[in-house]
């Protein structure tokens, strides 16, 4: 298949390689030449049919002496490499008025240019991968010219973290930092944090195989493979902070914008249900914060501060008792910023911990499902603060909404109403199984009691749903019901809910007056 590429200073032109390189303005109606030939072309390897003596190839898959790669330098118009898949390194530098052709003399002759990748930071420097293995070079070629192509720098010497027969395919450097490379070889993923001069593995948990291509597209890490599917390494902002230097003993990372979107993270339609392995693992909405730990002693504490400084959310390695501690109506509701959240990881090395930008919860009995379900925060600017070892750090975090919301008409000052009205039934939602609570202590309390226990009854059958079918819903389920209908969607809170709340949270007062008089008696 012959190479076409998009200019990334003009999308109105693309240009397509034979073993010239071919440009068109006008989506494909025209086309001019704007090369001599970029190839090889030995003429020994031209006068024999592909594929004889046993089977003749007429497919076309097998065209020797033709550009393999192109890429337009990004920082550069006009800057225009070009790799063949016999061997030759090519540039322009004027739109393809003069080329130059500048294969390194070191390069075995005849290999493939398997890939090239134009720095995002210099116009002078390129990266070129070349696979030899098919003439029986199983070594590693990844080249580097920060002079247009005057001299090369080998990457790969074999022996500075990436095996010396283990064949390269892809090479990118990290549009956010430069010399951060990446580096796709016949077995699996490398990176240099110092532009080529060291490796090492950034395995993980990608399978053993050839790694034919990779993109940075928002700061993730997009691979495919030849046979095991596209990988996505979700948010590399710790490796474009990590390397930098000596790292401390404890660091929280900087968290890259976050969306505020709503979606389920492990859905994936009837596949999903049946959770088979080979399904698509997405990534949790909200904000990924990283932090590096050098030990894994210390409590670790994450909190998140709003634009006054209030804490509106924690979480913390060990769990909160104060948020286990049974509380009823007899006793103080304090807002416990760390109600719901998972335990943080503390493990020696990377930890990552996704919080879904939601505040706490409604307070629950069932531990399960305290603090859990929250209103979900306002787009704008946080912070982060990092506590663990006697040392605090923060770092800011900026939240934007779902771009797709506002195509709705949904403004910033929409999704405010709404998060007002939404804790409002969060607390009524609090009040109410306080409320139930409170019912089951006076039942324990008025046991013997049965003219107690009589009124006692009467309220439950206002307040609780029968553990029955078809049982009428009691006061519990109408507000747990208003409150699911708030959470579902970003939208402008309707008159009807605001009336319902009303009426709900009425009837409930009247339900924790008539308790206190019972009480009392």
């Amino acid at each position: 298949m012959l190479p076409i590429e998009t200019s990334p200073h003009d999308p109105n032109v693309v240009y397509a390689g034979s073993q010239y390189l071919h440009r068109t303005r006008d989506e494909g109606v025209t086309w001019e030449r704007i090369s001599p030939d970029l190839t090889w072309n030995p003429p020994e390897r031209q006068q024999r049919v592909s594929g004889e003596p046993i089977t003749i190839d007429v497919t076309g898959e097998e065209y020797y002496s033709t550009l393999y790669a192109i890429r337009e330098s990004p920082v550069q118009r006009g800057v225009i490499w070009t790799g063949a898949n016999d061997g030759p390194f090519s540039v322009t530098r004027d739109h393809g008025k003069t080329w130059k052709t500048v294969t390194p003399r070191a390069q075995p002759q005849g290999c493939r240019v398997q890939n090239i990748e134009p720095s995002p930071h210099r116009a002078a420097s390129a990266y070129y991968a070349v696979l030899c293995y098919l003439l029986g070079d199983f070594r590693p070629y990844i080249w580097r010219t920060d002079d247009f192509g005057a001299t090369w720098t080998l990457l790969t010497p074999g022996n500075n973290g990436i095996p010396a027969d283990e064949p390269t395919r892809v090479v990118r450097e990290d549009p956010a930092r430069a010399g951060l490379l990446y580096a796709g070889t016949e077995f699996g993923l490398f990176v240099s944090f110092d532009n080529g001069t060291r490796w090492q593995s950034l395995q993980l948990n990608l399978p053993v195989t050839p790694i034919t291509d990779m993109k940075i597209h928002r700061n993730d890490m997009v691979l495919s493979t030849q046979g095991r599917g596209f990988w996505i390494l979700d948010d590399i902002t710790p490796l474009q902070q990590l390397g930098l230097g000596t790292i401390p003993s404890k660091h929280l990372l900087r968290p890259r914008t976050a969306y505020r979107m709503r979606y389920i993270a492990n859905f994936g339609g009837i596949e999903s249900i049946r959770q088979s392995s080979v399904d698509p693992q997405y990534l949790p909405p909200g904000a990924v914060i990283n932090y590096w730990l050098a030990d894994s002693k210390a409590l670790v504490r994450l909190e998140v501060l709003d634009a006054t400084g209030a804490v509106i959310r924690m979480m913390s390695s060990e769990d909160d008792t104060t948020v286990r501690e049974p509380q009823t109506m007899s006793s103080p509701r304090p807002f416990v910023p760390s109600a719901g959240a998972t335990r943080l990881s503390k493990v020696s090395g990377l930890n990552r911990y996704v919080w879904d930008l939601s505040l706490a919860g409604p307070w629950d009995t069932n531990v399960r499902r305290n603090g859990r379900n929250g209103p979900m925060i306002l787009p704008g600017t946080y912070t982060v603060r990092f506590t663990t070892g006697g040392i605090t750090e923060t770092q800011p975090l900026k939240v934007e909404a779902d771009p797709r919301i506002a195509r709705d008409g949904i403004t910033t000052e929409i999704m405010r109403e709404q998060l007002a009205h939404n804790i409002s039934v969060r607390d009524l939602v609090t009040d109410v199984n306080l409320t139930v609570a409170r019912l089951g202590e006076l039942k324990k309390k008025f046991a013997n009691n049965p003219t107690t226990m009589a009124a006692l009854a009467a309220v439950e059958a206002k307040l609780v749903t029968p553990l029955i079918r078809y049982s009428k819903p009691g006061l519990q389920a109408h507000i747990q019901y208003l409150y699911g209908a708030a959470m579902d969607a970003d939208q402008k809170v309707g008159r009807d809910a605001i009336e319902r709340h009303g009426v709900l949270r009425k009837e409930l007062d009247a339900i924790i007056n008539e308790l206190k008089q019972i009480d009392s008696i």
